[in-house]
């Protein structure tokens, strides 16, 4: 019997975080075969051209697919990946693809596989995110046949979907099997790595939200303000390529002159989670100062309103865009106990748990035809 072929698809740096340890124990395995389509973010220059990243894991079988250039609008990115992902599958014919999260190119790959009758796997499905992105990861759900989620929140979220419970599967997320890894590398290796001489500092990620941007400009100017004025350090990584990056990373431009920041486009995921590990906490707007930073116990400021109504806990310090409160929230953590480590997404076992799916029969049996589980009929009868 042939071996049944997996296709992970990958457009982030984010994303192939959460992947590489599946991918890794599929390929470890041997029971499989694996492809590996590599797209969005990891083709631009401008984002540290992270599918480098990619082949410096050593994965074989990696096929690459420009899907846009800069500027580019969400649509048409979308379209782009339809069509290259539907030439690619129509050669290499997966028994199952698997995407991550709420980005274009994850649904992109949902849309292919469930108009080709591909099995869908969705990685991280059930989550809260804010703007765009929410409504993108519920829709990549309802597409997908599979899910692979973090916890039983995000598991009961999908079942309020109308997901059936038997495809729904919590592995928790994948990115914290490298968290708790012993094999990161020391701050020291990462600090010569990158040339960075701070003893203490502060991570920024800042990310544009999409349905905001007639305040953005105000809105990064208030960061801005926020951070020179702080007179701390900080390691500053670009945002994600969504519409309104730009005026990020021009504000960050008037950041280059001062020896307090070190500005990068991207960095190493493993070479990240060490630099998160160290920090003295986490500041924007990112999902990592929900899922990852709570797993260090660091804490996090987090911005605005990307991230709202997503995990609440003690080490995550919500604030608005205004200078005054992300001062406030910057001399408050200077008072704050230290922050137990929070395991809510996982314990590091995530690539043991997929595998373990991939090698029972039951799953290369689900339909293709999607159900509905209508939870109002179940309550009446």
């Amino acid at each position: 019997m042939s071996k049944r072929k997996i296709l992970f698809l990958t457009g982030t740096r984010a994303d192939f975080g959460k992947l590489k340890p599946l991918i890794k124990a599929v390929e470890q395995s041997g029971e499989f075969r694996y492809n590996i389509f590599v797209t969005g973010m990891h083709t631009l220059s401008r984002y540290g051209l992270t599918v480098n990243e990619v082949y410096k894991e050593g994965f074989k079988n990696v096929h690459v697919f420009m899907n846009q250039t800069h500027g580019d609008p969400m649509d048409l990115v979308l379209a782009n990946t339809i069509t290259g992902f539907s030439r690619y599958i129509s050669e290499f014919r997966p028994d199952l693809i698997v995407v991550h999260g709420d980005r274009v190119e994850a649904l992109a790959g949902a849309i292919v596989g469930s108009l080709n009758n591909i099995l869908v796997a969705h990685v991280e499905g059930g989550e809260l995110s804010g703007t765009i992105d929410g409504v993108i990861r519920h829709a990549i759900s309802k597409l997908a046949h599979l899910h692979f989620v973090s916890n039983g929140e995000a598991s009961a979220r999908l079942k309020q979907l109308g997901e059936l419970p038997e495809n729904i599967f919590a592995i928790g997320s994948p990115d914290i099997d490298i968290m708790l890894s012993p094999q990161l590398p020391s701050i020291q290796e990462v600090k010569e790595r990158y040339a960075i001489d701070f003893d203490r500092y502060g991570l920024v990620l800042f990310h544009s939200v999409t349905t905001e941007l007639d305040r953005l400009e105000e809105n990064v100017e208030q960061l801005l303000q926020a951070l020179l004025q702080s007179g701390r350090k900080y390691v500053v990584i670009y945002p994600n390529n969504d519409v309104g990056c730009d005026v990020i990373l021009n504000g960050y431009a008037a950041l280059r002159e001062h020896s307090n920041f070190k500005i990068f486009p991207s960095l190493r995921f493993e070479f990240f989670l060490t630099l998160l590990k160290h920090a003295d906490f986490l500041l924007g707007n990112s999902s990592a100062g929900i899922h990852e930073a709570p797993v260090y116990g660091i804490y996090s400021i987090n911005i605005g309103t990307r991230q709202r109504r997503r995990f609440a806990h003690a080490s995550i310090l919500n604030v608005g865009y205004s200078r005054e409160e992300i001062l406030q929230a910057l001399e408050s953590i200077e008072k704050l106990p230290p922050c137990k480590p929070c395991y809510l997404f996982g314990r590091g076992d995530s690539a043991r748990r997929f595998l373990e799916v991939l090698k029972g029969e039951e799953i290369w049996k689900t339909e293709r035809q999607k159900e509905f589980q209508d939870l109002a009929m179940l309550k009446m009868s």
